[in-house]
């Protein structure tokens, strides 16, 4: 304890460490242990090696061998793996150093340079690290002081020397080298080199068993979670990697750049076998692992401690609570069967969303509901907001939106629906766009769009709108627009050129006479040996530019003409079939209905107002004496 009123005395920092020779295997413990003698940190220290050696033994199981002295010649044929690959096999050095006070002894090595040395997790690669801004000068000796700088290095983090860097002089000498040529070397961005590198081990390898058909979903990391999706089932496809289960495997040894054995560890096994697969699912096995596929679509289940693939499945409903949204994929085989049929009860839940191969639902399907399959039959009603698409689509009471190839709904109430074929027994109401449209009986409020046909078996109301469009399909639509771009663009250019040989002609009309008078006069100065003159050779050949341009920009007017007319051509025949669309009524009008037809080219709309009571039954699209065109009764 310090007297009252005393300070205490605190380490000098301008205390130096006289030369002290030490003979060492751990070089940075013994600086350490002087820096704390001397009470100075041990990074004001440094150190010359005076001697290395290098000691080997190979023990046995029972008794420990005498080390022996390995001469420094050679220490490279002691990479031999076979002898370091033994476990029984040893390696030590020790090291004779001069330790000293930086600055006290000889001058720093390429004060300058900023050396680190750095090694992988094993330490069987070594590198050093020259650190960005550091120069580096030429002077005599430099491969000496560069190897000797790297030695001091890996010394004090414990890495032998002499052995496992046969590189090591290659890197020096190119450092060197670099010195040599530019006599200064600045390294603007930090770099790594490699000087020396021994037997890398190979890990252990656990067993594991991967589950690989619960990873297979795709996440968008920008949308929102779903939180509805949870997998009630997981679809599979013919030929998918199932599961996998990874075999455990002893690892390699290795021998670090310290001579440090690296013995592997044993496998855990955790995750052993024992389930069984049906005839669904294959098996693969190899030395590394045992792999589980499937044989066919359909959703992967797991009864009786087996997994196989099953194709139907049966639930009363899909909801929040119970399964979530099912998503399997319309190619996924899977036909899924919703029992529910209380009419004050949603089979398909609100915001749900259904994604099979083939679905029948006995009762209703919710609001925000979402259902896509190949084929689909809704026994109840579908909510106003709910959307449904399948190729082959049957509906009981339609309030929603629907999208399909073959579409057929007992009561259209007020939905939606776009198809290539409808068939609807009742329509009290709605909007309907296919290629073909059949209405057995038709209240009023319904806006039918056909391609083709719009058929109504019985009218018991009014206010209807039943129009004819060649152009429904969005393909369609999409390649009248380009069409109607490209004819514009076409017609510019068509424009363009007509004017431009326009003037051409006109400017070689009248520089004819001249021209053959020029032409007349050269033949003369050629047959006479005069020198043709220059401004006749330019007039010449000025006119002869012109009428080989005239001929090009002919051509590619008749080519762009040509490319007018077909693409003109293309668009008529956007409308050819509205000539056989028919609108048809096999009973009387009744109050207030309109029929239109839209034509592509001209554009325009024609609108036809039946009379109520009205007999004609069928309304096609005629083409008058005067060119103009109307809607007519025709023949079917």
């Amino acid at each position: 304890m310090a007297l009252f009123g005393s300070k205490e005395k605190k380490p000098s920092s301008s205390k130096s460490v006289r030369p002290t020779v030490v003979r060492t295997q751990n070089v940075a413990k013994e600086i350490q242990n002087i820096a704390k003698s001397y009470e100075v940190p041990a990074e004001k220290l440094d150190f010359n090696i005076l001697e290395v050696q290098t000691y080997t033994r190979m023990n046995d199981e029972n008794r420990e061998a005498e080390w022996e002295l390995v001469e420094e010649s050679a220490l490279y044929e002691l990479d031999d793996q076979t002898a370091l690959l033994n476990p029984f096999f040893q390696i030590k050095q020790t090291y004779e150093i001069e330790i000293f006070s930086l600055g006290v002894g000889m001058p720093q090595a390429c004060p300058d340079l900023r050396l680190a040395i750095g090694a992988n997790a094993t330490k069987c690669k070594v590198y050093i690290s020259v650190g960005a801004g550091s120069k580096i000068r030429y002077k005599v000796g430099i491969d000496d002081e560069l190897t000797t700088l790297i030695n001091k290095k890996k010394i004090r983090a414990g890495i032998l020397i002499g052995i496992f860097d046969e590189m090591l002089k290659g890197v020096v000498s190119k450092i060197s080298a670099d010195v040599r040529v530019n006599e200064e070397v600045v390294y603007e961005k930090a770099q790594s080199l490699l000087v020396a590198e021994s037997i890398e081990p190979t890990a252990t390898t656990d067993d594991d068993l991967i589950l690989h058909y619960e990873n297979n979903k795709q996440v968008d990391e920008s949308e929102k979670v779903d939180y509805a999706s949870r997998g009630f089932i997981q679809s599979v496809v013919k030929d998918e990697l199932l599961i996998e289960y990874i075999k455990p495997r002893l690892g390699t040894a290795g021998r670090n750049c310290r001579g440090e054995y690296m013995e592997p560890s044993e496998p855990k096994i955790t995750h052993e076998v024992t389930f069984k697969v049906d005839s669904t699912i294959r098996v693969e096995e190899d030395e590394v692992s045992i792999k589980y596929f499937a044989n066919e679509n359909g959703y992967i289940a797991f009864e009786d401690n087996t997994y196989l693939i099953k194709n139907d499945l049966e639930i009363d409903e899909v909801s929040f609570k119970k399964t979530g949204s099912i998503r399997s994929g319309v190619n996924s085989d899977v036909i899924l069967n919703v029992s529910e049929a209380d009419a004050v009860k949603d089979a398909v839940g609100t915001g749900m969303h259904v994604e099979v191969t083939e679905l029948e639902v006995e009762g209703n399907v919710g609001s925000h509901a979402k259902v896509i399959a190949q084929k689909a039959t809704i026994g109840g009603q579908t909510h106003s907001t709910a959307f449904l698409k399948a190729d082959d689509l049957d509906i009981n009471v339609h309030k929603g939106k629907a999208v399909g190839k073959e579409v057929k709904i007992t009561r259209l109430e007020h939905g939606k629906v776009k198809a290539e074929r409808v068939r609807i027994a009742q329509a009290l109401g709605g909007t309907i766009v296919a290629k073909e449209i059949e209405i057995e009986i038709c209240a009023s409020h319904v806006k039918a769009t056909a391609s083709q046909k719009i058929e109504i078996q019985k009218m018991q109301g009014s206010e209807n709108t039943f129009t004819i469009n060649p152009v429904l399909k969005e393909d369609v639509k999409e390649g009248l627009e380009e069409n109607k771009e490209s004819i514009e663009k076409l017609k510019k250019t068509v424009r363009e050129l007509e004017q431009e040989i326009k003037k051409y002609e006109i400017l070689i009309k009248e520089g004819t006479p001249a021209f053959l008078e020029i032409k007349k006069r050269l033949v003369h100065y050629k047959k006479s040996g005069v020198k043709l003159p220059a401004s006749f050779v330019k007039k010449y050949k000025e006119f002869t530019h012109m009428q080989e341009h005239l001929k090009e920009i002919q051509k590619e007017y008749a080519v762009k003409n040509d490319q007018l007319n077909l693409q003109t051509t293309r668009t008529a025949s956007f409308q050819e079939s509205i000539f056989d669309a028919r609108v048809i009524n096999r009973d009387r009008w009744v109050g207030y209905n309109e029929i239109r037809f839209i034509l592509v080219d001209p554009p325009m709309k024609l609108v036809y107002k039946p009379a109520e009571n009205s007999k004609d039954m069928i309304f096609g699209l005629v083409e008058l004496e005067d060119g103009e065109y109307a809607i007519k009764a025709v023949k079917e």
